[in-house]
């Protein structure tokens, strides 16, 4: 699509999106708002009315998108079926990737609308002849790890106002705008559909009866007690076992055809060096194939460590650690960084901890 100033933003009606809107308009752009409607729990739907009144104070176009019916087919199904099949999902990642932004790539090109926009707290950079997402200024907010699989196409696209800013800078620029509500917003920290406890959430979505209680064991195969059903846990779990004793425990396997967990009492029990990637995205090959300076991270905001990644014969990514990582899971992803910026990323699907 030929460039303009137009660009389509992707507002929740929270704090982020809304001082977005703000700062977009004032740097020139003719900003189109847009609310996806994903999730809506007990048919909450005031976040539509918020973001509705924002665009309008604003005095920019809104659009809503229902986009229910795709969501529970492309994330929450996946996210029960992952933890079925006794993995760790990335529930937020896959929709970033593969839902989110592929979708307001979709609604601007209908609309001729060039640049896409969101709330999103990263930076991106051109190097080398490649786009890459960097992280944001706030290193408490920045959300580089959940980008690492947008494709160039949306990469070149994007605008991202807030990633030079801190929180506590947005909330601010929103109470003086005069948009109080929004400043107030307590920010999202967990999953949109499952907010609180996961497990209820499976409960509730799954036929009675399909999860069932089962058996922990030790490393030795000895029975410890019993568990609630092997989707309720994951690797490196320690609290909320409910098997006690006078040492700190952890999940080091699941079994789900045996419905059996094994526990392990030291976590250097559950450290891997080895890992295998599907699925994978990676910005610029030769910025991270057999490069000895990249960093992977499993976690959002938590561990870092370095590794060598290579492209195995059968098309998926081979991870050799330089030092250990504990409670490796499948499912989860593994983001490539070089410093501040993301090189690629993919999702876990096998591990081992080799001599």
């Amino acid at each position: 699509m030929e460039k303009n100033n137009r660009v389509l933003l992707g507002m929740s009606g929270g704090t982020d999106s809304s001082v977005a809107a703000l700062l977009l308009r004032d740097s020139g752009y003719e900003v189109t708002g847009i609310t996806f409607r994903f999730y809506e729990k007990d048919n909450q739907t005031e976040y539509l009315d918020d973001a509705r009144e924002l665009c309008h104070q604003i005095g920019i176009r809104h659009l809503v998108y229902d986009a229910r019916e795709l969501f529970k087919e492309c994330i929450i199904r996946y996210f029960i079926d992952e933890y079925m099949k006794g993995r760790t999902p990335v529930p937020c990642t896959l929709c970033n990737n593969y839902l989110k932004w592929p979708l307001l790539q979709e609604v601007a090109d209908k609309e001729g609308i060039y640049h896409l926009a969101t709330g999103h707290y990263v930076q991106k950079k051109f190097e080398n002849g490649y786009w890459h997402i960097t992280a944001g200024s706030d290193p408490d907010k920045d959300q580089s790890f959940f980008l690492w699989g947008l494709p160039q196409t949306i990469l070149e696209r994007m605008l991202l106002p807030m990633g030079g800013l801190t929180k506590v800078q947005v909330r601010s620029l929103a109470a003086e705008r005069g948009f109080h509500k929004a400043a107030s917003k307590k920010d999202s920290l967990s999953i949109c559909f499952s907010p609180m406890d996961y497990r209820q959430f499976l409960r509730e979505q799954t036929e009675a009866g399909t999860i069932q209680p089962g058996f922990f064991y030790d490393e030795s195969n000895r029975f410890l007690g019993k568990h609630e059903g092997y989707p309720f846990y994951t690797i490196g779990q320690r609290r909320g076992l409910g098997i006690y004793q006078n040492k700190a425990l952890f999940v080091k396997e699941i079994h789900p055809k045996e419905n059996k967990i094994i526990i392990s009492d030291t976590i250097r029990s559950l450290e891997q060096n080895e890992m295998w990637l599907s699925d994978w995205n990676i910005t610029n090959p030769n910025a991270l194939i057999g490069q000895e300076d990249v960093i992977v991270k499993i976690r959002y905001r938590k561990q870092a460590n370095h590794c060598t990644v290579t492209l195995t014969d059968e098309g998926r990514l081979h991870v050799q650690l330089h030092e250990p990582l504990a409670a490796v899971a499948t499912g989860q992803a593994a983001v490539f960084y070089r410093g501040k910026d993301v090189l690629g990323g993919g999702i876990i699907d096998a591990y081992r901890r080799s001599v």
